[in-house]
């Protein structure tokens, strides 16, 4: 669902009329009303008061739910690790961050020194 329509949606589910809304995330209703048109985008601020007055995060204003979360196959595993110390912890996510980065060079077009990230 694009930006426009989930902040209708978020709005209408509150009960706040436009300019409620505006008056409440300290916008101008006419402002509102293109954010809402898809006229316009907020600025970060502008989004973070809108997402005050709703009372949701940033993320459900922007993200579709689904975007954010981690896929099925990997849901286990990321619950699994609510059960580890925090040295683990920081050694999983030390983990998975290197192989992003790895992944994202491999996939910038960017050339690397031979045999570096190799495997």
């Amino acid at each position: 669902m694009p930006f426009p329509d989930r902040l209708v949606a978020l709005r209408k589910e509150r009960g706040l009329s436009q300019q409620k809304l505006a008056d409440l995330a300290g916008v101008h209703v006419v402002q509102l009303r293109r954010y809402e048109a898809g006229g316009s985008q907020p600025t970060l601020d502008a989004l973070k008061r809108i997402a005050l007055a709703l009372s949701v995060s940033t993320d459900m204003l922007v993200f579709d739910p689904a975007e954010r979360d981690p896929g099925d196959d990997l849901r286990l595993h990321f619950e699994a690790m609510a059960r580890l110390g925090p040295d683990e912890r920081k050694l999983v996510k030390t983990l998975i961050e290197s192989i992003v980065l790895t992944h994202d060079v491999r996939h910038s077009g960017v050339p690397t020194p031979q045999g570096a990230m190799s495997g």
